[in-house]
């Protein structure tokens, strides 16, 4: 991968928010956070979040690839270093990136100020991009990130379900299936690069690595673009996308799909789609964390007063709970692995909570029962609030 000039300008580390150290797991939680907020459909017609989206995607598609990031950290390296040469700390005969594709080349001596190196660097490198044209020199482009959303009932969501979610979204354009070229022909091998994407450019005492003005980058050129995708490879269209659900996904829960997003033009390569998740109540359990479950069991006051032993449902069989003799109301007890069973972590629990009920009404028998059971009772439970 050869360095870009927009990487002595940028700090992809500050476009994300992160420090210059921080993990690819921060990384990758800090572009998912950011590009959510900032993507083209939660703020349509605001140019300043779709730029401030672009400029995310970029700092992404760097520092989200090991080596690109690697390369990317000597450059910055090399601009906070300010001078070159034997003096410098960036460079010395051979330089910085010697041996690497598309590394700088220093030779001897000393470079000198950075900003009249790069001026004169890049004015050549900007007169050949300004060459470029045609279908066939348009750079790679990677396709946008997606998001859609996905309903699923609790069952589902408890037991893990490989779905499907449909929705509209740029795809591979069908008539030339994103070759970009016309349907009977096939790209052909760039000439000017040989078919790397690449050529070097000589700076006078170093070398530097550039795009190929003439394929964009690509490798390839398109002579008869595709008449359906003016050479872009990529259409509008109706889509479905299998999803793997895992087992116990909560509701709200973003799942990314890599590489199934909005097709990359030019040859580029996809986004990512990420599909939210809507999990529809139970009318049964309820959720606590990600493994455990609870159910709510009516019992009579002869049974919280007694004990008994009563049948409780699970997501698979009932299983038998005793209840204590003098179980008072709102009593929670625990049944060890009945919750939620991902396939990683051991399962979860079934948190039981006995809700004793008190009949609305009664016949004459129960009256006359309640009423003899009560004569019976000589403690007053309110003694200890200090009232007669």
């Amino acid at each position: 991968m050869a360095p870009q000039r927009e990487w002595f300008e940028k700090d992809y580390y500050k476009a994300l928010g992160v420090a210059a150290n921080a993990t690819d797991k921060e990384i990758n939680r800090a572009y998912r956070s950011l590009a959510k907020k900032f993507h083209p459909d939660a703020n349509r017609g605001d140019a300043e979040a779709e730029e401030r989206f672009k400029e995310i995607s970029a700092a992404y598609d760097v520092l989200g690839d090991a080596d690109k990031r690697k390369e990317y950290d000597q450059v910055r390296e090399m601009v906070a270093s300010g001078r070159f040469g034997p003096g410098g700390t960036g460079a010395g005969r051979g330089g910085f990136g010697a041996g690497t594709p598309g590394g700088f080349h220093f030779e001897t001596g000393d470079v000198g100020d950075l900003g009249d190196l790069l001026g004169n660097l890049f004015g050549a490198q900007r007169g050949a991009r300004g060459r470029r044209g045609g279908a066939g020199g348009r750079a790679p482009q990677r396709g946008d990130d997606l998001e859609t959303e996905l309903h699923l009932d609790f069952d589902d969501a408890a037991h893990g379900v490989t779905t499907t979610v449909a929705f509209t979204a740029p795809a591979a354009c069908s008539a030339c299936r994103g070759t970009g070229a016309k349907p009977g022909t096939l790209p052909e091998r760039c000439s000017t690069c040989g078919g790397s994407g690449h050529v070097a450019v000589d700076q006078g005492p170093f070398s530097f690595s550039e795009v190929c003005p003439a394929c964009g980058g690509r490798g390839q050129v398109v002579k008869e673009p595709c008449p359906q995708c003016g050479g872009r490879g990529v259409e509008v269209r109706p889509r479905e996308v299998n999803v793997r659900i895992p087992v116990g996904v909560t509701d709200g829960a973003r799942i990314r799909v890599p590489g199934r997003g909005a097709a990359g033009a030019y040859g580029g390569p996809a986004g990512d789609l990420y599909v939210v998740v809507h999990v529809a109540p139970h009318p049964v359990f309820g959720r606590k964390g990600k493994k455990d479950l609870t159910v709510k069991v009516p019992i009579t006051f002869a049974e919280a007063a007694l004990g008994t032993t009563v049948k409780v449902p699970t997501l698979d069989d009932p299983v038998s709970v005793k209840v204590k003799a003098g179980t008072a109301g709102g009593t929670t007890v625990r049944v060890r692995g009945r919750g939620l069973q991902p396939p990683k972590g051991g399962a979860g629990d079934l948190f039981v909570t006995f809700d004793v009920l008190v009949p609305s009404k009664l016949s004459k028998e129960q009256r006359h029962a309640v009423e003899s059971m009560a004569e019976t009772f000589t403690e007053d439970p309110r003694a200890g609030l200090g009232v007669t």
